[in-house]
């Protein structure tokens, strides 16, 4: 399910950055460095919050409008979604098969080496994901 929500971002002056609280939901809080961490840590707590929410059974509010937002002077009020379908996928971490081919000659060779296919294709794929 996609959710966006009004967050409110202000300015943090004796750390830098920002803190960002969301007014519609109690104690969902977060902070960033910047405005583009804050942004991210905003959406990742909110989808946190959300996708336990859902697990759980419980209430969702329905989130203010933007305008309806009081907010202090020099405060930043943003919008903020996220997509709690997307985050269950991501983070189940259940292992799914994926058929590849390799020529022949590789499959004799790492099958008498004792390698296993699963892992090498795994941490291939994290080393070019993650790894930049």
């Amino acid at each position: 399910m996609v959710y966006t929500f009004p967050a409110i971002f202000e300015p943090d002056e004796e750390f830098g950055g920002y803190c960002v609280y969301f007014p519609d939901l109690e104690n969902v809080y977060t902070q960033g460095n910047d405005f583009k961490d804050a942004m991210y840590m905003a959406e990742d707590v909110l989808c946190m919050m959300l996708h336990h929410r859902e697990q759980e059974g419980e209430d969702i509010p329905k989130p203010s409008k933007s305008g309806d937002i009081k907010a202090k002077p020099g405060d930043i009020i943003n919008l903020v979604a996220c997509d709690t379908d997307y985050y269950k996928r991501y983070f189940a971490n259940k292992m799914v098969s994926k058929t590849v081919k390799i020529p022949a000659n590789l499959k004799y060779d790492a099958e008498r080496a004792g390698i296993n296919f699963s892992q090498v294709l795994k941490t291939g794929l994290e080393n070019i994901l993650y790894q930049k």
